[in-house]
């Protein structure tokens, strides 16, 4: 008889949530059914890049980014998710505050991210968001959707597009991600 105690295998039973979790952001509804979003997941030894990253960037004066890199400590694995440079829907609603040709020929690099984004783009990369988190609700695993983990993801190049957000995954008594 094999017997794994969790600390054997928690690792790689976050990995295969966060792969399910991958699946449930891709198969997301979208916006005419065209899928605009880059998905990947961080873990071992990218993790701690990440959280070194950020760290990093707590010197251009957002100290935020100290608290949420100690969460990427404390991650098993990271999912990424972001909406590819410069994509629109193509229904010139002005929501983003332009024609869809005035979005393209305006893009210019913001603080953190690339804009302006299509708002149709972003409603469906919340929706993939909200896929994927209730995945890993449904698996009771720890986890919580941190905006300044995609700007360093981005910058490592561990993703791809104009916008990113991370969302660290643990397996713990406590949730780590609340209460900082």
């Amino acid at each position: 008889m094999i017997i794994k105690r969790l600390e054997e295998i928690e690792e790689e039973t976050a990995i295969e949530i966060a792969k399910y979790m991958l699946a449930s952001m891709i198969t997301a509804p979208k916006t005419r059914g065209i899928n605009d979003l880059n998905v990947s997941m961080v873990f071992g030894d990218d993790l701690k890049k990440l959280s070194d990253k950020m760290r990093s960037l707590s010197k251009n004066g957002d100290k935020n980014f100290i608290r949420d890199a100690k969460g990427v400590d404390d991650a098993l694995v990271v999912v990424l998710i972001g909406v590819k440079e410069a994509r629109y829907a193509g229904l010139d609603c002005g929501a983003c505050g332009l024609d869809c040709n005035g979005l393209v020929d305006n893009r210019r690099k913001g603080k953190d991210f690339y804009g302006p984004i299509c708002a149709f783009k972003l409603i469906d990369m919340g929706i993939a968001i909200g896929s994927a988190v209730k995945i890993a609700s449904m698996f009771n695993i720890d986890n919580r959707i941190m905006y300044r983990v995609g700007v360093a993801a981005l910058q490592l190049g561990q993703i791809e597009g104009d916008i990113a957000l991370g969302i660290p995954l643990t397996i713990k008594g406590k949730n780590p991600f609340f209460d900082r």
